[in-house]
């Protein structure tokens, strides 16, 4: 991989590189301080300094979760000037992940111990995995559709399209010969049902448009040269009814990542309110 290349991905995967490396520089501060006060000290969430790393993970998750709030509250947003959307992306991920730095210093480096501490505990790891994965998935997916795609579609929109292709292929199929008939009953009639999941989408945009269509090939091969340009209409539709699905199958991955992610998170957004009542008032 070529020096401009490495540039390439840098630029790909962090949007700001003065978040980037604020975040970096964070992480290695918590890190030292909690070593220090660990080589003088013990660490545990009752003792100062591990309320103190607890607090400030609080701080950073009810932060983080602002964000969600400002995402669906966005006149308030506009009225009090409550800063730009970038500012608050950029502090949901980077506050997001050095949180869960803060909960294993606020531990000890040490499995909890209590019912509603192991939660928390668990939740925060899966909260700060999740929006890893999320933040993947919101690189990756766009660029996977739109490098190696003809069409961009909205999700919502995928059954209805597939409905049209659907009717417009069989009005080609009723000018055609029985073997093209027969040739669609077989191998595309189910595809035009609705939209479908692939795996090899996730490996390959491309590839499992290409594998799917081989077999027009082998049909053309044995057809007249007027049945072949009406096999070819149908390929194009079939490649387009493809491309469908290959939108389908990735976008409903960044929808499903929603509900991994959000219904956690307002678990342990109110599990912390919880901790730090019963913390603060015993």
């Amino acid at each position: 991989m070529s020096p401009q290349d490495n540039t390439f991905y840098i630029k790909f995967w962090v949007r700001s590189r003065l978040w980037f490396w604020a975040f970096v520089i964070s992480c290695i501060v918590c890190f030292a301080i909690y070593l220090i006060n660990a080589s003088f000290w013990q660490v545990h969430p009752g003792s100062n300094w591990g309320i103190g790393y607890g607090i400030a993970a609080a701080i950073l998750v009810l932060g983080a979760a602002a964000y969600g709030i400002r995402r669906r509250r966005m006149k308030w947003v506009s009225k009090l000037g409550l800063g730009r959307s970038h500012t608050w992306v950029q502090f949901h991920v980077y506050g997001g992940t050095l949180f869960l730095l803060l909960v294993f210093m606020h531990t000890g480096f040490r499995y909890p111990t209590g019912t509603l501490t192991i939660w928390l505990w668990y939740l925060s790891i899966w909260i700060t995995l999740s929006g890893i994965l999320g933040v993947i998935l919101q690189k990756w997916i766009p660029r996977a559709l739109t490098s190696g795609l003809k069409y961009e579609i909205h999700y919502e929109r995928i059954p209805e399209l597939i409905h049209e292709i659907r009717q417009r292929a069989e009005e080609i199929i009723e000018s055609c010969d029985e073997s093209i008939r027969e040739f669609y009953q077989n191998s595309l009639a189910a595809a035009f049902v609705g939209p479908e999941t692939r795996w090899i989408y996730y490996m390959d945009i491309t590839g499992g448009i290409r594998t799917q269509t081989k077999h027009f090939s082998y049909l053309r091969k044995l057809l007249p040269a007027e049945q072949r340009e009406k096999l070819d209409q149908l390929e194009q539709i079939y490649k387009t009814k493809l491309e469908f699905d290959a939108h389908y199958t990735l976008q409903k991955a960044l929808r499903w990542w929603l509900y991994l992610h959000i219904p956690v998170s307002i678990v342990l957004i109110v599990l912390v309110g919880l901790h730090l009542y019963s913390v603060f008032y015993y």
